[in-house]
């Protein structure tokens, strides 16, 4: 009995302390803010969960209460906003990074560079084939996130122009799924975050002018010339943002945007 009195004494004296964080949302923010959370829970002892879903995913969880931060590589849509001042949450925004988005096709393609004008088209479903744009006699495959991807309305506003996906393009789930798909499929195409290219894809140099084709890497995406950069964000409810601070002060730190730049993002300066 004695001992048992002494557990539930040492609960109780712990319990204030305890610390534990849920993080939702983006699949392109999900590698930072998993390695982020990883070295702040080495150095603090702070828990700190992460899970992906995409930017929609996460934003919804936040207005159900679900998650602590939603994270997020789109702004805030309107509707967004609205539902939250109907659910009586005052939202804070806060940018912790920014990513280039890579086109990324097949390596065997011998295809190395596009337009926007030639993306919209393939997106679209304008252009159909890969000898279209100067590759082989091929049909294109492209691959889409799905529309609660922040990546896939950024894409479509940004790249499309507003215009539609293709009503056949081939939706993934998860960023992850798009690099697999696009490295088993010769005519595939597709677009993945900074972070997420590696050999088994190529990515390919873009231009938004027709004229000056720039190649998606750390330096370019600093630099602003490659032309499909955009921030990253934290959303919070205003009346958890202290229980949040010490992790995002840490991200916002220069150990943390070190960490931002060494997983393939870019920092804020």
């Amino acid at each position: 009995m004695k001992k048992l009195i002494l557990s539930l004494m040492m609960v109780c004296t712990l319990a204030p302390s305890f610390y534990a964080q849920k993080i939702k949302g983006s699949d392109t923010v999900l590698p930072l803010a998993q390695k982020e959370a990883e070295v702040f829970g080495k150095k603090t002892g702070k828990s700190v969960t992460v899970i992906g879903g995409g930017s929609g995913v996460g934003i919804a969880a936040l207005l159900e209460g679900t998650t602590e931060i939603a994270m997020s590589s789109r702004k805030m849509k309107f509707d967004e906003k609205v539902k939250c001042q109907e659910a009586g949450k005052s939202i804070v925004e806060k940018i912790i990074a920014y990513d280039a988005l890579a086109i990324v096709v097949n390596p065997s393609n011998p295809v190395s560079k596009l337009t926007r004008a030639q993306l919209e088209g393939i997106f679209t479903g304008k252009i159909t084939n890969w000898k279209q744009v100067g590759g082989a006699d091929l049909k294109i495959t492209p691959y889409s996130r799905e529309t609660s991807s922040g990546t896939y309305d950024f894409i479509k506003e940004y790249v499309l122009l507003n215009k539609n996906y293709m009503s056949s393009i081939l939706s993934m789930p998860a960023t992850g799924a798009i690099v697999q798909s696009v490295s088993q499929t010769k005519g595939a195409i597709g677009y993945v975050g900074l972070a997420y290219v590696n050999k088994s894809v190529k990515a390919l140099h873009v231009s938004f002018d027709g004229k000056n084709f720039i190649e998606p890497n750390e330096t370019t995406a600093k630099n602003k010339t490659y032309p499909i950069v955009r921030p990253l964000f934290f959303y919070m409810d205003k009346s958890t943002v202290a229980k949040a601070k010490p992790l995002l002060d840490f991200i916002l730190s220069a150990e943390g945007q070190a960490i931002v730049e060494r997983v393939g993002y870019v920092p804020l300066k």
